[in-house]
Parts: C-alpha cells; sequence; structure tokens
C-alpha cells in the first residue's frame, strides 16, 4: 500500500473519531438535560420591585419589520416610568423614515421611546448596542433584533431571575413565527428548538457555559461593563461578551418556558447569510477566549464544554474533509481488502451518529416546550441532508473565522413572513449575485452522485447513505441559492 492511501486511510479514520467524541458531548448534554427535567421545580422569583429597564433595538435597513417590532415592543407590561426604550437605527435607507414616524405615534402616547443615531455607523451591532449603553438609564437591558416579537409578559417572566448579585444574563428560548412556511423553515426550527431545549439547559444544569444568543434575552447592565463592554472583534459579539462575562465568574440564567416569537429566513440566500455569520463568528471567539478558558480555574467538565460549544462550528469542515476523501477510501477499500477489518472494528463510530439522532429525538418528543407533531425520522434526515448540503458553505465560513480573515457584517434579510406570507419578491435586501461557491456546491453534488456509482462498481454500500445525503443536500442547497438570487 502507498503512503498516500496509508494517509487517506489514516485521515478519515481520524475525521471519523472526532466527530465521534463531538457525539458524545451532545450525548452528555442530552442526558444532562432529561436530568435537568427531574429535579423538583423551582420556585419561579416574584418581582418586589421593578428595577428600571432599558430595552433596546438594534437596526440596519428593515423597512419590512420595523413597525411590527415597535409595535410589539411598547405593548411591553412594565410600568411607564421605569422603562425606556431605545431605536439603535444604524439605516441608510427609508427605514429612517418609517422609525421616525413610528416614534413620535408613540410617543404621543406617553411611552418613553427615543430614536438613536449614531454619526457613523462603526463595529457594526456591536458598536450600536455599546453606543446605546453609554446613554440607558436601566440597571438592565434587554434587546431585540428586528425579526422578534417578544410577548407582552417578555419583562415580567426575566426580571425576577436576576434576584442574585451575579446572575448577568437571562436569556429565552426561541419561538418561529413562520415554522410551517415551507420545508426550510420547519428545517431551521428542528435544529434550534434542539439548541433551545437541549443544548442551553444541558449547559446551564450542568454548570458549563451558555450564551446570548443575541436577543430576546436580558443583560445586567454592570455585568457588560465588568467584561469589557461589546466588541466588534467578532461577527459573534454576543458568544464573544458571553465567555468574557462567566470567565469572569458572571453566571447566566437559561428559560426555558419562556418563549420569544421571531421570524425564521424563508430563502436560501438569506439561511445562508445567517449560517455564515453565525459559524465564522464561532470560530473567531474560539480563537479569542478559547485559550483565556483553559487559563482559568474553571472545572475540567466546564473546561471541556466550552471547547465543544466554541469548537461546534468546525464540524461543517470534518464533514467536508471526510466527504470528500471518502470516495478515494471507498476505492481503496477496494484495492486493498485487508483494510476492511479497520473499518469494521471502526462500524462503533455510528454509535455517534445514533447519538445525534437520540439528541434531536429528545427535543422533538421530550422536551415539554419543543416538542413537534411531525414524524421525527423524516424529519431528521432532511434536516441532516440539509446541514450536510450546507457543509462547503459552512465550511469556509468557520476556516475564515479560524485563520483570522475579517469580513463586514453582514445582515439577514427580513421577508415579514408569517406560516403562509412572505414579502419575497422585489426584497430590496436579496442580491441577484451568483457566487461562485454556489457554482462549486453543485459540482461537490455531481461529485457525490459519482460517489453513488462508484459504490455500484466496487460492490461497497457502506459510504451509500452519507453519499446520497451530501447529494441532495449540496444539490439542493445550490439550487435553492440560484432561486433565491431570482426574487431579488
Amino acid at each position: 500500500m502507498a503512503w498516500y492511501e496509508i494517509f487517506i486511510l489514516g485521515l478519515y479514520l481520524l475525521i471519523m473519531l472526532m466527530l465521534f467524541i463531538y457525539s458524545m458531548g451532545q450525548l452528555h448534554l442530552t442526558f444532562a438535560y432529561l436530568k435537568a427535567h427531574k429535579r423538583k421545580e423551582e420556585t419561579t422569583p416574584t418581582l418586589e420591585e421593578h428595577p428600571f429597564v432599558t430595552v433596546q433595538l438594534p437596526i440596519y435597513n428593515e423597512k419590512y419589520v420595523i413597525e411590527r417590532l415597535i409595535d410589539s415592543v411598547c405593548k411591553l407590561d412594565y410600568p411607564n416610568d421605569k422603562l425606556e426604550i431605545q431605536v439603535l437605527d444604524d439605516s441608510t435607507d427609508e427605514t429612517v423614515k418609517i422609525v421616525a414616524a413610528k416614534i413620535k405615534e408613540y410617543q404621543t402616547k406617553g411611552i418613553n421611546i427615543e430614536h438613536v443615531q449614531r454619526p457613523k455607523r462603526t463595529g457594526f451591532k456591536a458598536g450600536a448596542l455599546g453606543y446605546g449603553l453609554k446613554e440607558a438609564k436601566g440597571e438592565y437591558i434587554a434587546i431585540f433584533d428586528a425579526d422578534f416579537l417578544p410577548p407582552e409578559n417578555f419583562l415580567l417572566k426575566t426580571i425576577p431571575h436576576f434576584y442574585k448579585e451575579n446572575i448577568g444574563v437571562v436569556q429565552t428560548r426561541w419561538g418561529h413565527i413562520n415554522k410551517e412556511y415551507s420545508l426550510f423553515t420547519k428545517v431551521q426550527a428542528f435544529a434550534l428548538n434542539a439548541h433551545f431545549s437541549v443544548e442551553q439547559t444541558g449547559r446551564n444544569f450542568s454548570k458549563s457555559f451558555i450564551n446570548f444568543n443575541g436577543t430576546a434575552g436580558v443583560w445586567r447592565k454592570s455585568c457588560i461593563e465588568d467584561a469589557g463592554g461589546w466588541s466588534a472583534e467578532t461577527l459573534t459579539e454576543d458568544l464573544d461578551l458571553s465567555y468574557r462575562a462567566q470567565i469572569k465568574g458572571w453566571e447566566f440564567k437559561f428559560l426555558e418556558e419562556v418563549e420569544s416569537p421571531a421570524e425564521l429566513p424563508v430563502l436560501m440566500p438569506a439561511i445562508k447569510s445567517q449560517q455564515y455569520r453565525w459559524n465564522k463568528g464561532a470560530a473567531e471567539t474560539a480563537v479569542k477566549n478559547l485559550g483565556k478558558v483553559y487559563k482559568s480555574t474553571l472545572p475540567l467538565q466546564t473546561k471541556l464544554h466550552a471547547t465543544f460549544h466554541l469548537l461546534n462550528s468546525s464540524i461543517f469542515v470534518l464533514l467536508l474533509i471526510g466527504g470528500i476523501i471518502s470516495l478515494p477510501v471507498l476505492y481503496i477499500k477496494y484495492l486493498h481488502p485487508e483494510v476492511n477489518f479497520y473499518f469494521h472494528i471502526a462500524s462503533f463510530l455510528l454509535i455517534g451518529f445514533m447519538s445525534i439522532g437520540f439528541f434531536f429525538w429528545v427535543s422533538t418528543n421530550k422536551a415539554p416546550y419543543t416538542k413537534s407533531k411531525d414524524s421525527f425520522i423524516p424529519s431528521f434526515f432532511t434536516f441532516m441532508t440539509i446541514s450536510m448540503g450546507l457543509s462547503y458553505h459552512n465550511a469556509l465560513a468557520v476556516l475564515e473565522g479560524l485563520l483570522g480573515k475579517k469580513t463586514p457584517f453582514i445582515r439577514t434579510p427580513k421577508f415579514n413572513s408569517t406560516s403562509t406570507k412572505a414579502k419575497i419578491s422585489g426584497n430590496k435586501y436579496l442580491s441577484r449575485k451568483i457566487d461562485g461557491n454556489t457554482l462549486i456546491e453543485l459540482l461537490l453534488g455531481m461529485y457525490f452522485v459519482a460517489g453513488l456509482v462508484l459504490a455500484y462498481f466496487v460492490r461497497d454500500i457502506g459510504l451509500v447513505p452519507f453519499h446520497l445525503m451530501l447529494a441532495i443536500g449540496l444539490l439542493t442547497v445550490s439550487y435553492q441559492s440560484i432561486k433565491g438570487a431570482r426574487y431579488a
């Protein structure tokens, strides 16, 4: 056997092992989640007095959804003399006039709402939040992105949980106002529900780090300041600040029972822009903060879960590389039947796939707030297929983050979507550009179709499910990316 064949086989098995280790981390969170729901329910703290709260709405060119956001926030059930609302408006289009008119309407009704505009849009969302914080009067800072519709009792449900002085953040679970709009919104809801039920609760219960999710949560103002304030050094300013705060000893509280509804992206270009920011930002945050985690005096379990958490997006790099070299592996196995022994031994790594399945099964069948009426197996395999289809796009984002390539904060286009409608045609925030990466996705999809043909000729069907999901996923993502650009 040639040296390069040994190298390819060794790399492939190493990638499979790393994916297995990641799945064990998710399995541990699943068991932690189940334990959390067996414990005696905590008594919800009572709000004896109403502290001053500032609600921040960081926006940039959101003409389709900004009115419903302001309407929703102005309905919050909280004493008017203890509440201020800052619309942190970095817009450069007609959104500015829409916001100004809406604010004037509510100011005449006695609502304490202000239109905050910076002289220069530096630092993107982090810069806007930091700018508003300087003028914020609130002891607590609630934050909502433009696609959210907070419930009226949001503050009454969250503020009481700051009863301990070292609690720096209370984060709520995201809901989905347009889950039923399409297959892709269902897939996103499937994934986000698992994160907001199993992952966040599991980490919180096991005393590991969780993160403020950028929106639908409340910060203690002194926690933000103590942790060094908002920073635009990464594309996930929320994750970055969360880690800096928890490294300094602040505790975070996740409320699975409090839902904050939001709109899911309905087109593939919008999904991609969101996925790019999340995955690259997580990699940037890992580079910035993971070393600090290991230099701290935190327990080993917390450090290990922080590693899984911050490097979570790197799964797409492993998946992409493993997928690409799996075709040569298939041919090498055909040429050298003696190596099949090692693959028989490594078959136990399939336990990892089953663990991931169990993780999502708990989210959709056992979690009290994210139970689904949809059949689990089709939902799971559809999610896995689309995730594999995004592997190339997301892997590039992760590599850029790990290598330190800086790019601007790209907003996710909103569509004012419900389960039955969305403002798609003529949406001015969609790009008509079809980049070269979409064509590469198309070619990769055909590459894995070739893998299915190769499996027939070498009489080895072991990788057929893997190649089939990659082929369908990549071809679907590339097609939907091209189709989505046509709506601009």
